[in-house]
């Protein structure tokens, strides 16, 4: 693709992209509106289909024909004349009195409304207060100012548009900006070899229930009531996983919603519908609340025997003794934890500018032992090169289109399953030495391309040669087979800094807790799984001297 600067319609081009892209792989599951505007989007006059563009990639439905001003299109009237032709835009359409104010500038405001004195010299807000009420019903642009001498229009066409990048992308956070970034060598992206038959959406229902999904969350986001909301929540997917997870997405926020409405029986019923991970324990703890003690204690039970993540096991320990005491059952005493490193600093308050962390760091730091604040960069980075391969599997059901971060699977419980044999292979270079120089090699190829795990900026080369000579292999294959195993939860709460001590080829984690500040549960949880492992992690615990 030529670059921007070279090709100004370049953002038509991407257009054109997309409708061909949906065109080949979906054109069995389009509805007769999506068909019928990618048959005959391609016969417009150029300048009219750059002016839809421009106009769809922009935020609102409204637009002044003197705001659209590009080059590379011209006149935006006589542009716009096929579009409107097409119903894909109104021309002069009606204007709420609110519309025209959020259009239109103060001093052409009251040249409008022949504004005077006070209310010609009040803020805009109290202008469009004072006039509101005489001004209820909506009316043409050119009925407002007739004497104007611009144009107006609305975008019909834009719901049309969002479901074809819906279908393009599989999701609504991903917009045209994917494709403008792409240029400009903002983001680059792997390149996936995906057959045809790699969708987003493999039914019309797919399309149709994704909607549904988002409306409902659009509405709840709202803050309309979760029951009313949930009543138009669609069953379950049969057969599409992906949505399944959406739909438990939205349904564990409803249900705690509800808890913080105190709605026990709502929140309970919500839960008891969600294969979220966390809410089984919201259940139990739903339960308890409402001082259902019997319940909650045989959810606890079988929630015990089969947990389904180290978050879950953690919260069922905290839970536990609570709920014994409440039944007279035995307490079972607590776990023991780990034996844990502490070192407790006193400093003096530094000048203004400082961060905890940096404060730390600075103050280890010796020439033969440098101290790099890494926190969650480090070992997710060397993780994501050394499993580059696996990570972008072309696995079905990972990617739809040339511009993923990511794999779409990758928060789902079974994503390092589908690709077990290429992580074990990629761990196997852990054994046999060659992790190095596969690292090295992976950094120097990839470089600057989107992946959930590396961090470019947070990676130089003296940070990678020390960790690759300092960190044992067994400890990177630990700490990566724990990522792997609940990526979501497991890519947070590494400790903040690592030292080195190059000449001895060690290292040590340190977590750093300013004054005030306490562990939090996904922190606890890989000091745990280090302190296991025997890999040197210390909790640092920083005061200000008086």
């Amino acid at each position: 693709m030529k670059p921007v600067l070279e090709n100004p319609f370049y953002y038509l081009d991407n257009f054109h992209q997309v409708l061909a892209w949906i065109g080949e792989r979906y054109g069995d599951l389009l509805d007769a509106e999506e068909r019928g505007f990618i048959d005959v989007f391609p016969t417009l006059p150029q300048g009219a289909r750059a002016l839809f563009v421009r106009m769809v990639m922009r935020k609102g439905l409204l637009f002044r024909a003197s705001k659209l001003t590009y080059d590379e299109i011209g006149c935006s009237r006589a542009a716009a004349e096929a579009l409107a032709q097409q119903g894909w835009i109104a021309a002069d359409p009606a204007l709420t009195l609110d519309e025209l104010f959020d259009l239109l500038q103060k001093p052409e405001l009251c040249q409008v409304f022949g504004l005077e004195g006070a209310l010609r010299a009040a803020r805009k807000a109290d202008q469009l207060a004072a006039l509101r009420e005489q001004h209820q019903e909506a009316r043409p642009f050119s009925a407002w100012w007739p004497d104007g001498d611009d144009a107006v229009y609305r975008v019909l066409a834009k719901p049309l548009c969002d479901r074809l990048r819906l279908i393009f992308f599989g999701n609504y956070h991903q917009d045209w900006t994917e494709f403008v970034l792409s240029d400009l060598g903002v983001y680059r992206f792997e390149k996936v070899d995906f057959g045809p038959a790699a969708r987003a959406f493999r039914t019309r229902r797919d399309i149709d229930e994704y909607l549904l999904l988002h409306a409902c969350r659009e509405r709840f986001g709202a803050g309309e009531a979760p029951l009313a909301v949930l009543a138009d929540v669609p069953p379950a997917s049969a057969h599409n996983e992906w949505l399944r997870g959406r739909r438990h997405k939205l349904l564990f926020q409803m249900g705690q919603q509800l808890e913080k409405l105190r709605d026990w029986p709502g929140a309970l019923a919500v839960y008891a519908d969600c294969a979220w991970p966390g809410a089984r324990a919201r259940a139990i703890r739903v339960l308890e609340k409402d001082e259902q003690y019997g319940p909650a204690w045989e959810l606890l039970a079988r929630a015990q025997a089969a947990p389904e993540s180290e978050a879950e096991r953690q919260q069922l320990l905290r839970i536990g003794p609570r709920l014994a005491r409440r039944l007279g059952h035995p307490g079972g005493g607590a776990r023991k934890r780990p034996a844990i490193d502490r070192l407790d600093l006193e400093l003096p308050l530094p000048a203004p500018g400082w961060w905890v962390e940096g404060v730390v760091r600075d103050h280890l730091a010796l020439e033969g032992a440098p101290v790099f604040y890494v926190e969650n960069t480090l070992i997710n980075s060397l993780f994501g090169l050394l499993c580059w391969d696996a990570i972008f599997a072309a696995v079905p059901g990972a990617f739809f289109h040339p511009f993923h971060h990511g794999p779409a699977d990758l928060h789902s419980a079974d994503f390092g399953h589908r690709r077990a044999e290429r992580f074990a292979a990629c761990f196997a270079r852990l054994e046999d030495g060659s992790w190095r120089d596969a690292i090295r090699a992976t950094r120097a190829a990839k470089h600057g391309i989107s992946s959930p795990f590396v961090y470019w900026d947070g990676l130089d080369d003296t940070l990678l040669e020390l960790a690759l000579d300092c960190i044992p292999p067994q400890h990177l294959k630990v700490s990566f087979q724990r990522i792997l195993a609940d990526v979501k939860e497991n890519r947070t709460g590494f400790p903040d800094l690592i030292r080195f001590w190059p000449h001895e080829r060690r290292y040590q984690m340190i977590e750093v807790k300013g004054p005030g500040d306490r562990l939090q549960d996904n922190q606890l949880r890989w000091i745990d799984y280090c302190a296991q492992h025997r890999m040197p992690v210390t909790v640092c615990y920083l005061q200000w001297q008086a």
